[in-house]
């Protein structure tokens, strides 16, 4: 049996206002911003409001408006970071790599011959945050 949504993760937080976070896009069903520990340039989420642990057991409905809001920052996150092209992630349950359990969906711009960093748990400096979520919103606008 899967494991219960907990209400007390950090992106549950996060939607409730209880944690800080530099929001790029929010519409009644989604919330995007910007990975304090990003692995790229511009590296952003998307989760939804609506309580869920992951896509296994996220409901349909608000699965398709999580990906409506994953293409309209993927484009906006490849515009505003001068990208060449974006990566999208998403990882259910600890075996496939979930450290936060509310789903959440990774974009992530990429660059031609720049890999990837690593997972490494390090926060980026806030300053670098705001200014690439600047560049990401005002590419939405």
């Amino acid at each position: 049996m899967p494991a219960a949504y907990d209400p007390t993760n950090v992106f549950a937080k996060i939607l409730r206002g209880e944690l800080p976070a530099h929001k790029l896009y929010e519409d009644d069903d989604t919330f995007a911003f910007m990975d304090i520990m990003p692995r790229g340039d511009g590296h952003c989420l998307v989760i939804p409001k609506k309580p869920s642990r992951n896509i296994l057991d996220v409901d349909p409905d608000s699965l398709a408006a999580v990906m409506r809001t994953v293409q309209k920052l993927a484009i906006a996150a490849k515009k505003g970071m001068g990208a060449d092209g974006v990566t999208i992630q998403q990882f259910s349950e600890p075996a496939g790599g979930q450290i936060v359990f509310h789903l959440h969906v990774h974009i992530i711009p990429r660059f031609d011959g720049v890999a990837l960093k690593p997972h490494t748990g390090t926060m980026e400096d806030n300053a670098v945050l705001a200014a690439n979520a600047e560049k990401i919103r005002a590419a939405l606008a």
